[in-house]
C-alpha cells in the first residue's frame, strides 16, 4: 500500500495529503498512480461529499519529481509522458465529480504543483507561500492541467507571464491576481480549509456539487448546452426532499419580514 499520497475519509470529508514531504511532495510513478486511483475512489464512494487537499512538510507540490523519472533509463521523454497520463486521468476524475474540493496551501508551489492546487475549486493559502511555473527552466512544457487550469484562474495573459518567465508570486499577489481564495496566517490554512469543507457538508451538500459541475463543464461548452444542463439540475435539485424543506424554511422567513 503507497502512503506517498494519503486518503482518510471522515463524516463525509475526503482527506487527501500530498506525502513525500524529503521531496517537497513532487510527483513519482507511485505518487501519479496513486492519484489516479484516489480520485477514482472519491468519485465512487457514496459516503464522500466534499473533499479537502493539502500536503506534508514545508511545500505544497513541487511537480513532478524530474530527477527520479530521469534515473529511470530509457527514454524519459516517454516516461515523463505516460506518467502525465496518470497524473491527468486523476485531475479529469477530480475536477468532473461533483464533489466541491478545498485545497489547504502551505510553502512552495511550482511547476505541475500549480496544476494540483487548481484541481480544487476552493484555495486557501500560507502567507509564506510562494508561486512559480519554473518549466522552462529545465526545457518542458506545461503539464498536470496548468494549461488549462492556470489560465482559466488568472486570464490568458497573466499565465503567460508566469510561464514565460522567472516571476515568483507571494501569497499576497496570488491573492490579488484571482490565483487563491484566501490568505491566512502559518499554520492556520489546513483548519481554515476544513472550515470551507464543513460550511459544504453542513448545508445542501449535493447542490454544491452540482453547482461545481456546472461552472466547470460550462467553460467548455456552448451557451445554450449549459442553460439546458442548468434546468436539468435545478429541476432535479428543486424535486429533492433537502431542497423541499429548504424552501419552505426560506419561504416561512420571507413571510416573517
Amino acid at each position: 500500500m503507497t502512503d506517498s499520497i494519503l486518503l482518510t475519509v471522515d463524516d463525509g470529508l475526503a482527506h487527501v495529503t500530498l506525502n513525500r514531504p524529503a521531496r517537497l511532495n513532487a510527483i513519482n510513478e507511485d505518487a501519479a498512480r496513486a492519484w489516479r486511483d484516489i480520485a477514482q475512489q472519491v468519485a465512487d464512494r457514496d459516503d464522500i461529499g466534499a473533499v479537502l487537499l493539502d500536503a506534508a512538510g514545508p511545500a505544497f507540490c513541487a511537480g513532478g519529481d524530474v530527477a527520479e523519472m530521469s534515473s529511470l533509463g530509457g527514454d524519459t521523454g516517454s516516461t515523463i509522458g505516460d506518467l502525465a497520463d496518470i497524473i491527468h486521468e486523476g485531475h479529469r476524475i477530480f475536477t468532473t465529480t461533483p464533489k466541491p474540493m478545498v485545497a489547504a496551501v502551505n510553502g512552495a508551489v511550482a511547476g505541475g504543483g500549480l496544476g494540483f492546487m487548481l484541481v480544487a475549486d476552493y484555495i486557501v493559502a500560507s502567507e509564506s507561500s510562494k508561486f512559480v511555473s519554473k518549466y522552462a527552466d529545465i526545457g518542458l512544457t506545461p503539464d498536470c492541467g496548468v494549461s488549462t487550469l492556470l489560465p482559466e484562474a488568472i486570464g490568458v495573459r497573466r499565465a503567460l507571464q508566469l510561464a514565460l518567465s522567472s516571476k515568483l508570486l507571494t501569497a499576497a499577489e496570488a491573492l490579488d491576481w484571482g490565483l487563491v481564495a484566501e490568505v491566512v496566517a502559518d499554520g492556520e490554512s489546513d483548519a481554515r480549509a476544513r472550515e470551507v469543507a464543513n460550511v459544504w457538508l453542513s448545508g445542501a451538500t449535493a447542490a454544491f456539487g452540482q453547482a461545481k459541475r456546472l461552472l466547470r463543464d460550462g467553460a467548455f461548452r456552448d451557451f445554450q448546452s449549459n442553460l439546458d444542463d442548468e434546468s436539468r439540475t435545478i429541476n432535479a435539485a428543486a424535486a429533492t426532499d433537502d431542497a423541499r424543506a429548504r424552501i419552505a424554511a426560506f419561504a416561512a422567513r420571507s413571510a416573517r419580514r
